[in-house]
């Protein structure tokens, strides 16, 4: 039976105009479009420090009328979610004033620049009641679905290892000019920027982890201060950090990300191994799982798990297996997601109290990297 629409349309706020901010206006586009969704939405507003930009973007992307200043979106009378793609350390007062209004948060990762400002959004929105959600948009994706299901009825048995890596290689070049991305205070390197997203997939997929063994370094200690110039500004943030994982569960898993390794573009990838079989899985590849079951000697071997309708959230899409979902179907996914989380109809993607958890562990490991030496989730 198709449900009614709720009467007064949802009205969308974003701030940010970069890739991610396309991305977002691309998924309030589609959404609508590829499910049946409880209520109507209507992209109300965008802003951008660049008033210019926000107008000709809103122009652009369908959104009603631009801002120059954040707060203004935040204000506006329309707008009852309000997404954030800022550079990191915008994500904190952005978000604290739009939960300070009583109005529903869709925040990029990482949460924040630091633990304590995680901890005091994730508080305030516990306490303002408002919905919140985190883009960890990967766990959208239909296989990683299909993989959670088979680790949690048991396919593979016991778990008993997780290998996971989150490499890419748009910083390898080390005369690529220095970006907020390079400062401490405003984002937190390779593990912030990549390694935040493999560390909510460990954790969706098996648990929480109670401890870490990490190590983390420069590699490139100074960059250009804009392309092509002879001025070289100071890094203060990892490259590449690797970590020994202790799940709560008993597994044992190793972590790595760098922004460093030539040849990977969007290499988000695990192994994850139990004492009936192991599953693989590589965002460059994300509609394919790899599942291995021991067989009969000279049989046995890895298969290919093909996404298809079969899967939920795939058949909004696409009809027929094998065809292919990419990144801004898995963003739709999400939007779906909070969708239904601000209608009331249960919370399916992270929200600040799960990335507060990542953040913690994220803290964990640079600690541990710091100090060289095991850090229990305890500690922090």
């Amino acid at each position: 039976m198709r449900k009614t629409p709720l009467a007064a349309p949802l009205g969308i706020g974003l701030i940010g105009t970069g890739f991610m901010g396309r991305a977002h206006a691309l998924a309030f586009r589609n959404v609508s479009a590829a499910f049946e969704l409880p209520v109507q939405l209507r992209l109300s507003a965008l802003a951008d420090a660049d008033s210019t930009r926000a107008e000709q973007c809103a122009q652009a992307w369908g959104f009603d009328r631009s801002h120059g200043d954040w707060q203004q979106l935040i204000d506006d009378p329309h707008v009852q979610i309000v997404a954030i793609t800022t550079p990191n350390h915008l994500h904190y007062p952005m978000a604290m004033a739009a939960i300070a209004a009583g109005k529903a948060v869709y925040c990029e990762k990482p949460l924040a620049v630091s633990l304590e400002q995680a901890t005091e959004m994730y508080r305030s929105a516990k306490a303002a009641g408002v919905v919140t959600q985190v883009g960890y948009n990967y766990q959208h994706n239909p296989m990683i679905g299909l993989a959670r299901d088979m680790i949690e009825a048991g396919e593979l048995g016991e778990i008993i290892s997780f290998q996971g890596e989150f490499s890419e290689d748009f910083m390898g070049d080390p005369a690529s000019p220095w970006s907020w991305r390079c400062e401490a205070g405003h984002a937190g390197g390779a593990l912030a920027d990549l390694g935040s997203h493999l560390l909510a997939m460990a954790r969706h997929l098996l648990g929480d982890v109670e401890a870490v063994c990490a190590d983390s370094n420069t590699v490139h200690r100074q960059r250009p201060a804009t392309s092509g110039s002879r001025e070289l500004r100071p890094i203060a943030v990892d490259d590449q950090t690797h970590a020994l994982l202790r799940f709560a569960s008993g597994a044992r898993g190793t972590f790595s990300s760098s922004w460093l390794k030539h040849g990977y573009k969007n290499h988000l990838s695990f192994e994850i191994s139990g004492t009936k079989g192991t599953l693989a899985f590589d965002q460059e590849r994300l509609n394919e799982l790899r599942l291995y079951r021991p067989g009969a000697t000279g049989r046995d071997g890895f298969q290919t798990l093909l996404a298809g309708p079969s899967l939920p959230g795939y058949a909004a899409f696409c009809p027929a297996p094998g065809h292919q979902l990419g990144y801004n179907e898995l963003k739709a996914l999400e939007v779906h997601a909070l969708i239904q989380a601000v209608c009331g109809q249960g919370q399916r993607g992270p929200d600040f109290e799960e990335a507060w958890q990542i953040e913690r562990l994220a803290a964990a490991i640079r600690l541990s990297a710091r100090e060289q030496r095991w850090v229990g989730s305890g500690e922090i």
